[in-house]
């Protein structure tokens, strides 16, 4: 037998402990991999978005005037769908000044064009939005008459 057909007993304890340490190496990397698919599959993260809030009472608030370009006016009536959380007494009051602010001053001209309303009623829902709290879900034009 040669020198290096012969080992030594520490030589083979030696290998024995670096089989065992590429072993539990492994085995963590596997427990590691398998907790991280556990967590993803079961306690899946959600994907930040809100439930949408479910429809409550409609508020019909009453027609106001508001002034417009060159002597004309508005008479525009609105109803606010709230939602299901929003208390029954909401006050219409902040509605009916975000509808003055959003509409006055502006030409009857621009007020017919379809395109125009739409995209003023988006912009008013979104400030009533942001008045009542996420209270309001939408907003409905229940008159609209410009002379």
């Amino acid at each position: 037998m040669s020198a290096t057909d012969t080992k030594t007993d520490a030589d083979q304890a030696t290998e024995k402990k670096g089989g065992g340490k590429k072993k539990l190496v492994i085995i963590v990397l596997l427990v590691a991999v398998l907790g991280g698919a556990g967590y993803w599959f079961f306690l899946k993260p959600s994907s930040g978005a809100a439930p949408a809030p479910k429809p409550g009472a409609v508020l019909a608030l009453d027609p106001i005037q508001v002034n417009l370009d060159d002597g004309h006016y508005l008479s525009i009536g609105i109803a606010l769908q709230l939602t299901a959380g929003a208390g029954e007494e909401t006050d219409g009051s902040k509605a009916l000044d975000a509808v003055i602010d959003l509409y006055s001053g502006r030409s009857v001209a621009e007020l017919l064009k379809p395109k125009a309303r739409i995209e003023l009623k988006k912009e008013l829902k979104a400030k009533l939005s942001e008045l009542y709290d996420e209270e309001v879900m939408d907003v409905y034009l229940t008159q609209f008459v410009a002379q």
